[in-house]
């Protein structure tokens, strides 16, 4: 049976695989600490789920239109309005079954075959796997450590030429918690209106943001009539199984949306929506006292992965992850890559975490090592972590073991 050659252009999130090698080693009786899926170990307050069950006893359970409840998208409206200072009418609004459709929509019907696309490196991976999907041409704008993982905004001006379409922007990021600066998106903004290209801005965790307040390019003039804004409930709400996001983006741009909704998934969830829709009405102390919880995380793992040798990491704005270059260690003991890194961490001191190399193709040029950590699991968690972490890399025999093992397998695959 033949395969379509574009199938072959699709990547993954790689971070689901390493779920399923964590389910695996369970299932066999490890006991694995997993700090590599990037979802709010905490449940969903309880008032959101009184609030589905309301809706399937009203019945809730039927089609809606494909851009979402229209009371729904008239909240959500409301509420961007209000956080980012522009004007939206719920007629801008497409509800989606979670973030990614955002990407994957928003993309299709805005890029063409050999149409560039300017995307953070390192980065979500569905970025670079939808522009290669839709036979766009990917444009990766490396995050440097020494910018706090920020955008070089005169390394973005040379990226850009006369086939650039779009530039992806994600404020807070994943997977480095790094911000962009008002200023900088400011600047990004008066390239976008020069050079006449789409902004497709990632603020799936704009409310989880330790110091200020969040930033959205879309502020700015001129900006909103080329930005498409995605957020969604899955972080803010710990509603990651609801599959609930949205877009923000000009009316005629949300019908072709709405109309790749229809021909895709028909609508979101009607229940799921009610509740969302409440979720945003309803008491917000929930989502207060999560992000506490994470700023208090954030502060124990960064000063516990500082103490470990060869490890430096910066202290994350936002989000939920901490990027510590681990370049020193990798060498020390003899890791190729971070990605030798993470197995080892996996099988012989039974902690999940991702490297670099989930995040995107490496540049060649890049010669520093990273791997990332969700802090969303109990502060004893992250201490028994950090400790394995620690004392499995100070066992020269285990590492020395699994090297061997990995360069027999290298050998015997060759």
């Amino acid at each position: 049976m033949k395969i379509a050659k574009r199938i072959s252009r699709l990547g993954t999130e790689t971070a689901f695989e390493v779920l399923a090698e964590v389910n695996e080693l369970r299932a066999k009786g490890r006991d694995i600490i997993a700090l590599s899926i990037g979802e709010p170990a905490c449940a969903t307050a309880s008032y959101i789920k009184d609030a589905a069950k309301e809706g399937l006893d009203k019945g809730l359970t039927h089609y809606n239109p494909s851009a979402g409840m229209a009371e729904f998208r008239k909240v959500i409206a409301g509420y961007v309005s209000t956080t980012r200072g522009i004007p939206v009418e719920p007629e801008e609004v497409v509800v989606v079954p979670g973030g990614k459709p955002i990407i994957f929509y928003s993309i299709l019907a805005c890029i063409e075959e050999g149409d560039e696309v300017i995307y953070p490196l390192p980065g979500y991976p569905i970025y670079e796997s939808m522009i290669n999907f839709s036979g766009g041409t990917p444009v990766p704008l490396r995050l440097r450590e020494d910018r706090k993982f920020s955008f070089d905004i005169k390394e973005l001006r040379s990226k850009i030429s006369d086939r650039t379409r779009m530039v992806i922007v994600n404020s807070p990021h994943n997977p480095t918690g790094g911000i962009i600066p008002k200023n900088d998106l400011h600047e990004i903004a008066e390239l976008a209106l020069k050079h006449d290209f789409w902004v497709l801005s990632d603020e799936i965790y704009s409310r989880i943001l330790y110091e200020g307040k969040a930033e959205s390019i879309s502020q700015f003039p001129g900006m909103k009539e080329r930005t498409i804004i995605l957020d969604g409930h899955s972080k803010t709400y710990a509603m990651t199984g609801w599959r609930v996001g949205y877009g923000v983006m000009p009316k005629q741009l949300a019908q072709h949306v709405a109309r790749l909704v229809t021909n895709s998934v028909s609508c979101t969830a009607t229940f799921t929506q009610h509740a969302a829709m409440k979720a945003m009405l309803g008491p917000q102390e929930s989502v207060t006292e999560m992000v506490d919880g994470f700023r208090k995380n954030r502060d124990l793992i960064v000063a516990g992965l500082n103490r470990i040798d060869g490890f430096f990491c910066h202290t994350p704005s936002g989000a939920f992850y901490a990027y510590p270059n681990v370049t020193r260690a990798c060498r020390k003991l003899g890791f190729k890559t971070s990605k030798e890194l993470q197995q080892f961490l996996l099988h012989k001191a039974g902690v999940a975490v991702l490297g670099q190399q989930c995040f995107g193709t490496r540049c060649k040029e890049d010669d520093q090592e990273y791997i990332r950590l969700s802090y969303v699991s109990s502060e004893q968690d992250i201490k028994e972590a950090l400790r394995r972490i620690e004392n499995s890399m100070a066992n020269t025999r285990l590492v020395e073991q699994f090297i061997d093992e990995l360069r027999a397998k290298e050998a015997i695959s060759t």
